[in-house]
């Protein structure tokens, strides 16, 4: 599969490949929302600060190389809202976003979702995919939103944010 266009947009959000020059906006917004974030996402429930965003900027830039992840940033204007990206399967790309807690509930991740959704119909993909925590009523409301299916429930690999249940819920939509 080709690699996606590294700048996606629609008339309120922007996803941009992350770039080395985003290290101190990222452990800037994550670390602000770390709280917030670490209650779902077990990569921010220990704290989020500079050395996390540059690995995570490091690890980024590779797997978009090997064609394994492309991570993107999501902005609204100029201002750093969040991040999503799309984690290449054989037979489907997965979506994946969270969005810094001043951000939530203005559709954003909605948005940025969508994006990344035609982008990996454009690029192929059969199917797209999301996966949440059962208790994480808000991002299962996104793939709702866009018309997925849930497909199913499996238990979650641990370790496990604090607020997690530990069963993921996954959603489908296939390629129009």
């Amino acid at each position: 599969m080709e690699a996606p266009a590294e700048t996606l947009a629609d008339e309120v959000v922007t996803l941009r490949r992350w770039k080395p020059e985003q290290l101190e906006t990222l452990a800037a917004v994550a670390g602000d929302s770390a709280e917030h974030l670490g209650a779902w996402m077990i990569w921010a429930t220990y704290g989020y600060g500079r050395r996390e965003a540059a690995d995570f900027l490091e690890r980024s830039a590779k797997n978009w190389a090997d064609g394994k992840t492309y991570d993107f940033a999501i902005l609204a204007g100029e201002d750093l809202v969040g991040g999503a990206g799309m984690i290449t399967h054989p037979d489907r790309i997965e979506i994946g976003y969270w969005l810094g807690r001043h951000h939530t509930g203005r559709g954003f991740v909605t948005r940025a979702a969508k994006l990344l959704a035609d982008e990996a119909f454009r690029l192929g993909a059969p199917e797209v995919e999301i996966r949440h925590d059962e208790k994480n009523l808000a991002s299962g409301a996104v793939p709702a939103r866009l018309g997925f299916t849930m497909v199913g429930e499996e238990p979650a690999e641990p370790p496990h944010a604090p607020a997690c249940a530990g069963v993921d819920r996954f959603w489908r939509l296939k390629r129009p």
